[in-house]
């Protein structure tokens, strides 16, 4: 009865089985385990101090920037050169820009410096003249993915609407670390607003994780679905030949 088992069209139907289950396995265990690395990456953040409140480190030793040290409070010497606004940064529900100063530092490569969030509108406050030390917020370089940014492009002169390396180094000349700091206290009478420090990406338990869980909840259903779907199969042909052996008509 179950010689049609070797037939071509079962050849075919068993092979798929046997490489679709295997497969689907793996890629279930691998979302599984990418869930697993940030619920650990979460807990650890939980249990480490907070970043704004570990010793306070000079820039070269932080970079670079990674989940341990992303939100430590890294320090920078040097001069302020180019100055650009970020457009369209909310803070407290409010639209506005970050207000971007280049710091020179004696590496010969700049240090982007979020001075602050500025109301839209308002004018924009020049950055100190002189040698300045500043002590910020350390962050990973933005991308087109990150929260927040505009990415669009054919943004006017002066703005920028991505921080990082790779946005800011065909507007000025000299080069530019791929990190950048948010000032953790206002610069007095400029009407700035400290920018906060984000999270890491990829540290906490956010959306991303928890798509990472339900991945995994597919890729296992499938590996069921691909079982029923064969047993279904292998209970009609069979079912058919028993029909067949005993004169009866099977239904078209």
């Amino acid at each position: 009865m179950y010689r049609f088992l070797l037939t071509p069209r079962w050849w075919g139907i068993n092979v798929f089985v046997l490489l679709a289950i295997p497969f689907c396995i793996f890629m279930g265990t691998w979302q599984l385990g990418r869930f697993e690395d940030r619920v650990d990456s979460h807990r650890s953040a939980e249990a480490a101090p907070e970043p704004g409140k570990r010793a306070t480190a000079p820039l070269a030793e932080l970079l670079p920037v990674d989940q341990e040290t992303s939100g430590r409070h890294a320090t920078a010497s040097g001069t302020y050169g180019d100055q650009l606004l970020v457009p369209k940064r909310e803070l407290d529900d409010k639209s506005g820009s970050y207000v971007l100063a280049l710091l020179r530092t004696d590496s010969g490569r700049a240090l982007p410096v979020v001075r602050g969030w500025l109301p839209a509108g308002e004018a924009v406050p020049p950055a100190p003249k002189g040698e300045v030390t500043v002590t910020g917020a350390l962050q990973a370089p933005e991308n087109a993915g990150t929260d927040g940014v505009d990415s669009r492009g054919g943004l006017p002169n002066g703005q920028v609407g991505i921080i990082s390396g790779a946005s800011l180094v065909n507007l000025v000349p000299y080069e530019v670390y791929d990190a950048w700091v948010t000032l953790t206290e206002a610069e007095p009478g400029t009407g700035l607003t400290p920018v906060p420090a984000r999270a890491p990406q990829g540290s906490g338990l956010d959306l991303k994780a928890f798509q990472n869980l339900g991945y995994t909840g597919e890729w296992f259903v499938f590996v069921a679905f691909v079982l029923f779907m064969w047993f279904r199969l292998f209970r009609r042909e069979t079912e058919a030949i028993r029909d067949r052996a005993l004169g009866l008509e099977t239904a078209a």
